[in-house]
């Protein structure tokens, strides 16, 4: 209930500041550290979905009817790991993978009143909750290395790229609604070690 309360109050005091809304970027969201599914509780999973995937949601029901007016749209921050899966995070996966599936489901709804609805998939980007998840870990440094090697370009990304991705989709990518592009570096692409019987996996896209 105070989600939805906050989430609503949220899209009336941008109404009432600047009068009407062109563009919804769901990006709040959280990443647990590594847990086996023997050690994620139900409590945390349902909370991990009320953060990641219904507060999307409620921020679009709320936002659309103001969307709609405009013809904006709405752009949703989801992940790389909800489309290639990622070792110890089975909730934040599920609550990614859904995102995809929603902002194509809302995508088609939404057409008729001109409204876009897309997603972009950062891979490895640099971030705070990044650091957290780093220093969280047995061996921070071989963590960071291994993020930063899962990518074809060499590097993490920045969230100033992460800006641009959604500047591209706001204001450019006027004839694309339902899609989910990748903010990744190449990091789904060609052949890696995957084998679970091999050193500790630390690659973490968030």
């Amino acid at each position: 209930m105070y989600a939805c309360q906050y989430k609503e109050a949220l899209i009336t005091k941008t109404i009432e500041k600047y009068g009407k809304l062109d563009c919804l970027i769901n990006n709040a969201g959280a990443h647990p550290p590594h847990q086996l599914i023997d050690d994620i509780t139900k409590q945390g999973f349902h909370d991990l979905l009320d953060l990641n995937t219904l507060g999307y949601f409620l921020a679009a029901k709320y936002a659309l009817p103001h969307l709609r007016k405009t013809q904006g749209n709405i752009i949703n921050d989801s992940s790389l790991v909800g489309q290639i899966g990622q070792q110890g995070a089975v909730a934040y996966v599920t609550t990614k993978g859904a995102i995809a599936a929603m902002t194509k489901a809302m995508a088609i709804d939404e057409a008729k009143h001109g409204v876009r609805v897309n997603a972009f998939s950062p891979g490895n980007i640099w971030t705070p909750m990044w650091q957290y998840l780093s220093d969280a870990s047995s061996d921070p440094q071989a963590m960071i290395d291994a993020g930063r090697d899962a990518q074809l370009l060499g590097r993490f990304g920045t969230i100033r790229e992460a800006g641009l991705m959604c500047l591209f989709l706001a204001a450019d990518a006027t004839f694309c609604t339902g899609i989910d592009v990748p903010l990744s570096g190449g990091a789904e692409l060609n052949y890696g070690n995957k084998n679970p019987n091999c050193a500790a996996n630390y690659g973490t896209c968030m």
